[in-house]
């Protein structure tokens, strides 16, 4: 079980990442539990986890430096066919990729939405959100892991999401 301590940069399932504020206890329900404070970096929000559930739903550290080569190479490499057909049953398999939170899955969810949008010309409400979603995980944590300015890193991750299309 990873542990954190405050001052520790952290990423929450689909809600990119955050700084450990507090290391606390709080009272809820009679019972006391010790928690995690943190504050998502481009929201504002205030998340407590529970120390002891914080891997099972979705507070880990962040992607070591060394595997952000492996989130490009899937940025770069051919999407996926979707296997559904309608969009709503594949959003249902992005969301379920997405609440995993490892920064792969969400790259891949990325490379395939950016992949069909250019396939169809339009994609619905919900995946066009969706994309963007991912789009900003994938900068958020690749920029805070590499220490490069966001934008810097959007620039890149587009211009990979493009190499993949014209291979």
């Amino acid at each position: 079980m990873e542990r954190f301590s405050v001052g520790d940069l952290a990423v929450y399932q689909d809600q990119g990442v955050g700084q450990i504020t507090d290391v606390g206890r709080l009272e809820l329900a009679g019972a006391s539990l010790e928690v995690y404070t943190v504050v998502m970096q481009h929201s504002g929000a205030i998340v407590r986890v529970p120390t002891h559930k914080a891997a099972a739903v979705g507070l880990r550290g962040l992607t070591p430096r060394t595997q952000v080569g492996s989130v490009f190479e899937i940025l770069r490499s051919k999407a996926e066919k979707p296997r559904e057909k309608t969009w709503n049953r594949r959003y249902r398999v992005y969301t379920e990729r997405l609440r995993t939170g490892e920064l792969g899955e969400i790259a891949k969810v990325l490379r395939d939405l950016e992949q069909l949008r250019r396939d169809k010309d339009e994609l619905s409400y919900g995946e066009r959100q969706m994309l963007e979603q991912a789009r900003g995980l994938v900068v958020q944590e690749v920029a805070k892991v590499t220490g490069r300015d966001e934008s810097e890193v959007a620039d890149e991750v587009a211009a990979l999401c493009r190499t993949q299309v014209a291979a």
